[in-house]
């Protein structure tokens, strides 16, 4: 098993998902816990699963699920990079960072505009040692200082904690 559970997110999510499979309703359901706890909008939660090795679909926002999946052969990709180390991370300047766009520019709330993503942390979701997907919190903006407060390592090891209670929804596919 993996490190104990102390942050408080992560017991409620866990407490959430215990014996269930992580569906669209059940990953609205934690994106707005884990939004609520780092004081972010419920849209700037993603929850990704690995599907047949090859590719990382979206499980929320449901929006993206419905547009594209991401090719695990994607050098770009910071979920694919996330899912293919192993290992997470947070970027307070990743609105300055190359990267791929294409996801930022869907509106998410009808009759918001979309703002580009300004900091974000990535966690994988290890089953067993291996991705089976990634979780992802960010800060969107018009740059950074509108975004928000940047994420501290104790948010990361807050996210890693959740993608490890995750873990348990995540069935192959």
């Amino acid at each position: 098993m993996g490190a104990p559970i102390t942050a408080g997110v992560a017991r409620v999510v866990s407490a959430m998902v215990e014996g269930k499979e992580l569906d669209l309703e059940l990953g609205k359901q934690v994106a707005g816990a884990v939004a609520k706890n780092f004081k972010v909008k419920p849209e700037e939660i993603a929850i990704l699963r690995v599907t047949g090795g090859k590719y990382l679909e979206f499980i929320v926002p449901a929006k993206l699920a419905n547009i594209g999946s991401i090719p695990m052969s994607s050098t770009n990709s910071l979920a694919v990079r996330t899912a293919r180390d192993g290992k997470g991370e947070a970027i307070n300047t990743f609105g300055s960072a190359q990267h791929p766009t294409v996801f930022e520019a869907v509106k998410l709330i009808k009759g918001e505009s979309s703002e580009p993503i300004q900091k974000i942390m990535s966690v994988p979701v290890l089953v067993g040692g291996k991705s089976a997907g990634v979780v992802q919190v960010s800060r969107k903006g018009k740059n950074a200082a509108a975004a928000g407060a940047d994420f501290t390592p104790k948010d990361l090891d807050e996210l890693n904690q959740i993608a490890s209670v995750l873990a348990g929804c995540f069935q192959p596919k």
